[in-house]
C-alpha cells in the first residue's frame, strides 16, 4: 500500500503539483502498492453500469475522433452520456441521476433550463432568430457588463472565452507595436492558447515567454529582459484548469507595477474567476487590469465570449476610425444570447446571489480539508469561493489512480464532478447535495483507508 509523505502538508501543496512532476522526480512505488486493482474493479464496474453511455461513445466514434469533439470531457474507458438537466440534477443515458458538481465546467452556473433564461430566449426566437444587423439586445448586455468592471469602459463580444483572449492580445499589439506576450506555466486561456504541462499548442512559437505562476521575483525579471518588446501580459487570476490555484496578491500586484513600467498591456483572464464576485476577482483585490476577458455563465449558459477595457484602447475597433482593427463574427450579437445573457446578468448574477455561493463554497472547501486532515488521506483541496479542485498527493502514478477511483466511486454514488478533480458550484446546488458529496467522500475515505 502507498504511504504518503508525512512531511508534506496538505494544505500547501501546489494546485498543479501532480501534473507538472515527472516520474523521476516522484518515482512510483515499487511492485504493487499503487492501488490498481482497485481501480481495476471501479473501472470494470462503471462499465457495467453504464452500457448505453459506452453504446453512445462507439456509435460517436464512426463519425468523430475517438467519438469525441471536446477534449476536457473524454476520460478512460468512457465518458458518461447524458440526456438530461434540471435545476442542479443530471440524467444520464442508462437512467442514473447525478447531483451535478461541475456545473459545465464553471459556465452552468445558473443550473440546468431556469426559467428566466428559457422566457427570455423564447422571447428573443418570437422576434426573430438572426436579424441580419445590429440589435437593441447588444447595447443592454454591454451597459450591464461595463456596470460591474470598472476597468471596462468598453466591451465586445465573441463566441467563446478562447476567441475572447485571442482579440485581446490582437488589441495589446495593436496599441504597442509589440508582439510578445508573457503567459504562465499552467494557464489555459483556450483551445489555441494552452499552457498546461505537456501541452505544446501554443508554445511553438517565440511570440509567448512562459513564466512561473506566483514568482513575482522571476516574473518580473522577464519584463524587464523583454520590456522592448512585450506587448501584453495575460494571466489568470486564478489558474483554472491548471487545478485552482489562487494567484498571490503580490504576485498579481507585481505584473500591474511591471506593465506600468514597461508600457506593457496587462489582461486579465476572468472566465473563471468573474464569479467570485460582482466585479470579479479583479474587486476583492483591488487591481485593475488593461483588459479583461470574461464569457461562460454571462452568456447565460449559449456559448459566448467577452473582452473589453481601457477606452483608448478599445477604441482601435471602432470602425469608424481609419485603419481600425476589424473584428467580425456572425454570432458575436445573435440575439439569443444576447437575450438569456441579460435576463441572467441582471436577474440571476446579483451580488447577493454570488456571495451567498462563494460563501458555501469557502465552507464546503474547509469541510473537505477537515476530513482530509482526520482521515489522515493523501488529498488536499484548493481554489477559491465557488471553485475548487481536489488533489490526491501522491507520486504521479498512484496519483493518477487515487484521482480515478474517487471519480468512479463518487459516480457510483451520484455525484457528478470533473475527472480531474474539478467542482464549480451552481446556484442551484442544495444543502442536501453538499451534505451528499460529503457523506460520500467521508464513504470513501473510510472504504479505501487502507491504500493510503
Amino acid at each position: 500500500m502507498y504511504k504518503k509523505n508525512k512531511s508534506r502538508g496538505q494544505d500547501t501543496v501546489p494546485a498543479c503539483f501532480m501534473q507538472s512532476t515527472t516520474n523521476a522526480e516522484h518515482p512510483d512505488p515499487p511492485g504493487d502498492s499503487r492501488p490498481s486493482a482497485a481501480v481495476a474493479a471501479a473501472c470494470a464496474d462503471y462499465s457495467n453500469r453504464n452500457p448505453r453511455s459506452r453504446e453512445a461513445v462507439a456509435t460517436a466514434s464512426l463519425y468523430l475522433p475517438g467519438g469525441n469533439t471536446r477534449t476536457s470531457l473524454w476520460q478512460n474507458p468512457f465518458p458518461l452520456c447524458m440526456v438530461r438537466g434540471a435545476g442542479s440534477r443530471l440524467t444520464d443515458a442508462d437512467g442514473h441521476e447525478y447531483a451535478d458538481f461541475l456545473g459545465e465546467f464553471t459556465a452552468g452556473i445558473y443550473g440546468h433550463s431556469p426559467r428566466v433564461i428559457k422566457d427570455a430566449i423564447r422571447d428573443a426566437l418570437e422576434e426573430g432568430l438572426n436579424l441580419s444587423s445590429h440589435n437593441y439586445r447588444e447595447s443592454q448586455l454591454a451597459a450591464l457588463i461595463c456596470a460591474r468592471f470598472r476597468s471596462m469602459e468598453l466591451v465586445r463580444f465573441t463566441n467563446s472565452g478562447t476567441e475572447a483572449n485571442l482579440m485581446a492580445l490582437v488589441a495589446a499589439k495593436r496599441v504597442t507595436g509589440r508582439r510578445k506576450t508573457l503567459v504562465f506555466e499552467g494557464a489555459y486561456h483556450g483551445s489555441v492558447l494552452t499552457f498546461l504541462p505537456g501541452d505544446s499548442t501554443a508554445r511553438n512559437t517565440d511570440e509567448f515567454l512562459c513564466g512561473q505562476y506566483n514568482d513575482p521575483e522571476a516574473s518580473r525579471s522577464l519584463i524587464e529582459q523583454h520590456r522592448e518588446d512585450l506587448a501584453a501580459i495575460l494571466v489568470e487570476p486564478m489558474l483554472g484548469a491548471g487545478g485552482c490555484m489562487p494567484g498571490t496578491p503580490d504576485f498579481l500586484q507585481s505584473l500591474r507595477r511591471g506593465a506600468d513600467e514597461t508600457g506593457a498591456v496587462l489582461i486579465f483572464d476572468e472566465i473563471q474567476t468573474s464569479r467570485l464576485s460582482v466585479g470579479g476577482r479583479q474587486a476583492l483585490l483591488g487591481i485593475e487590469p488593461d483588459l479583461t476577458t470574461i464569457g461562460k455563465f454571462f452568456g447565460g449558459g449559449l456559448a459566448f465570449g467577452c473582452f473589453g477595457g481601457r477606452r483608448d484602447i478599445m477604441e482601435v475597433f471602432d470602425p469608424r476610425r481609419q485603419n481600425a482593427v476589424p473584428h467580425a463574427g456572425t454570432f458575436n450579437n445573435n440575439t439569443l444570447t444576447m437575450a438569456a445573457a441579460t435576463a441572467a446578468v441582471s436577474r440571476l448574477l446579483t451580488a447577493d446571489a454570488l456571495d451567498a455561493l462563494n460563501g458555501r463554497g469557502e465552507r464546503l472547501r474547509e469541510s473537505m480539508l477537515g476530513m482530509f486532515r482526520t482521515a489522515d488521506a493523501p488529498f488536499t483541496v484548493t481554489g477559491l469561493g465557488s471553485l475548487m479542485n481536489i488533489h490526491p498527493i501522491a507520486p504521479r502514478n498512484v496519483a493518477e489512480d487515487l484521482r480515478k477511483l474517487l471519480f468512479f466511486e463518487l459516480a457510483a454514488a451520484g455525484i457528478y464532478m470533473a475527472a480531474r478533480g474539478l467542482i464549480a458550484l451552481s446556484l442551484v446546488i442544495t444543502d442536501d447535495d453538499i451534505a451528499c458529496l460529503l457523506r460520500e467522500l467521508e464513504r470513501f475515505l473510510a472504504k479505501y483507508k487502507a491504500l493510503f
